[in-house]
């Protein structure tokens, strides 16, 4: 842990400036590394950051200068709540990628979630909403932009492609990310998209379903389709998926509009209940790239994994949107904690357990929190 903390994150935070105008009592690296180890820990607010950091104050002071003591709850507060976002980001996320290599090429899926309970009525602040990058394959946060609502998710998805190292990459958003602009930045970014599209791009919806059901008609024996399918039991229910996958076809209405534009897709959810009612659901699809009818459907499938992954575990296992931290950027930071306590914890294979779990042997096993920070 002392190379971790010193030559590890110290490193990587040498940048992050210190909103502090008065000499600091405690160091900014003594506040991180106690707020990230205390998370890891199951701590989910700056009162319990505080007591654990009290508890633990033998153990941190092997890696840590303790000379000044531990900060208390509101000074964790104050300190968060004035750190710039932007900056507190940008160092994670170096630490974090040097811990655990991102995979070359792998799918990175952005989706947007409301923090619930960060409004604040008496200053007319609203609940922010966090638009994140997932990689699916490593289980890695690779960033969030903040924004005040859910439509602003337009203008937030080219910042966080900004932040991101997307070169070779297939990038997946849904339709509220489906705009012209986004696939652009992202082609420009050296990544290729998938981008879902729905009603807020009609002509292209439309043209893609007027495509796909005349060409459904004779099985596709008219085109080059590239196909997967996939048949699935469990939880009372079967669910069979059908992925089609064409070249962009000549004549395609929307060609000229969209940049780097190759194929078009459709994915099929054919769901058998234990009634044997059956629900079916139909998604379109625009992508750069023209690839393999299963690299399609890992596509499709992997972008819930940011809300399986990381929205439902950061919600059912850190209470994300019971916490009501709000002060500041001190809920974004404190987000941002979480999504890195979370990567940590899931890029940790020394034990058979759930994230829960893992956090409550973080908190009774130095040797384990010290295996989760190490990257071990």
């Amino acid at each position: 842990m002392g190379e971790v903390s010193e030559a590890g994150i110290a490193r990587h935070f040498e940048g992050l400036t210190d909103p502090r105008r008065r000499e600091p009592i405690y160091p900014l690296v003594n506040v991180v590394v106690m707020a990230l180890c205390a998370v890891l820990s199951g701590a989910d607010d700056f009162v319990s950051i505080a007591a654990w950091s009290r508890e633990k104050r033998g153990w941190l002071a092997k890696f840590l200068d303790l000379s000044a003591g531990v900060p208390s709850h509101d000074r964790f507060n104050a300190v968060f709540a004035a750190l710039n976002p932007a900056e507190f980001e940008k160092c994670f996320l170096s630490w974090v990628t040097a811990l655990h290599e991102v995979t070359d090429g792998q799918v990175i899926a952005i989706d947007g979630k409301t923090l619930r309970r960060s409004f604040d009525a008496a200053s007319s602040k609203a609940a922010i909403h966090m638009v994140s990058a997932w990689a699916t394959a490593n289980h890695i946060a690779l960033g969030q932009v903040v924004t005040d609502a859910k439509s602003n998710e337009i203008t937030a998805i080219p910042r966080l492609l900004e932040m991101l190292e997307i070169k070779g990459c297939l990038v997946t958003i849904d339709a509220m990310g489906c705009q012209r602009e986004i696939a652009e930045r992202i082609v420009e970014g050296g990544g290729d998209y998938v981008l879902a599209t729905k009603g807020n791009q009609p002509n292209l919806c439309e043209a893609i379903d007027a495509f796909f059901t005349a060409q459904l008609e004779d099985d596709c024996r008219n085109v080059a389709c590239r196909r997967h399918e996939s048949h699935e039991k469990g939880h009372g229910r079967e669910e069979d998926r059908y992925y089609y996958l064409t070249k962009l076809p000549e004549g395609f209405p929307e060609r000229e509009k969209w940049r780097g534009l190759k194929a078009i897709g459709m994915a099929v959810r054919i769901t058998t209940h234990g009634d044997g009612a059956q629900t079916f659901d139909t998604r379109y699809y625009i992508t750069s790239r023209y690839v393999s009818g299963k690299r399609f459907a890992e596509a499709v499938r992997g972008h819930w994994g940011i809300e399986n992954s990381l929205h439902w575990q950061l919600d059912v296992t850190f209470g994300e949107d019971q916490c009501r931290v709000r002060k500041g950027h001190a809920d974004a930071n404190l987000s941002l904690l979480r999504r890195t306590a979370l990567s940590l914890l899931k890029n940790n294979t020394s034990r058979k357990l759930g994230v829960k779990n893992k956090r409550l042997t973080a908190a009774w096993s130095d040797q384990y929190r010290l295996e989760v920070l190490c990257g071990a």
